[in-house]
């Protein structure tokens, strides 16, 4: 019972900055839904913002970065412990003696489609492989596509993931107005629900 009260202890103690934590986890063997336990690692607070409202709160964690994250190509392991950033993601994933621990069924990263969140995106799996190998390897770590353009008339809505797919919508989809996604949190919270489902 002792032992039992400390697990339970401790994994209420789990209180991480940036991180808004869900109610299932993958490390809870009784756990019902504890394969859809996912953590998405969101970049800024402008798309933690819009994925908070929307995330399904039993099952889906965010964790919203601040900017770059550090390069640690190279470096060794005390590089996480010198950066408050890899530390706090190591932490909340609760992979920091192996991923026995892992907290989450699904590491998410959810970055904007651009030049900047694709360099985070990439720093991310450079983390993830440079220390956390076994995670990777072993199918935990995803990659969220969010559309690039919303085409849509008074009718109808697609959603596009090229300039190709939005060349095509605009040609099917009569008087269409087409909306640019610069970033994730451009997207309404009501539009977003059904790209992290």
């Amino acid at each position: 019972i002792k032992k039992e009260a400390r697990e339970r202890a401790k994994k209420v103690a789990i209180r991480i900055p940036k991180l808004t934590d869900c109610k299932v986890h993958f490390d809870d063997a009784k756990g019902k839904r504890r394969e859809e336990s996912t953590i998405f690692l969101s970049e800024g607070d402008s798309a933690g913002g819009v994925m908070i409202p929307t995330r399904d709160v039993a099952t889906q964690a965010i964790f919203t970065l601040k900017g770059k994250p550090l390069n640690c190509h190279g470096m060794k392991r005390d590089a996480i412990y010198k950066n408050e950033e890899l530390y706090n993601i190591m932490r909340a994933l609760g992979i920091e003696d192996g991923i026995e621990g892992l907290r989450y069924n699904r590491v998410v990263l959810a970055t904007d489609a651009d030049v900047d969140g694709m360099h985070i995106r990439n720093l991310l799996i450079t983390y993830f492989l440079r220390y956390f190998e076994e995670l990777v390897l072993k199918g935990h770590l995803y990659i969220l596509e969010t559309p690039l353009f919303r085409v849509r008339n008074k009718a109808q809505t697609r959603y596009c993931f090229s300039e190709a797919e939005r060349d095509e919508a605009m040609k099917s989809i009569r008087g269409s107005e087409v909306t640019r996604f610069k970033g994730l949190g451009e997207i309404s919270p009501k539009e977003f629900g059904p790209f992290i489902g």
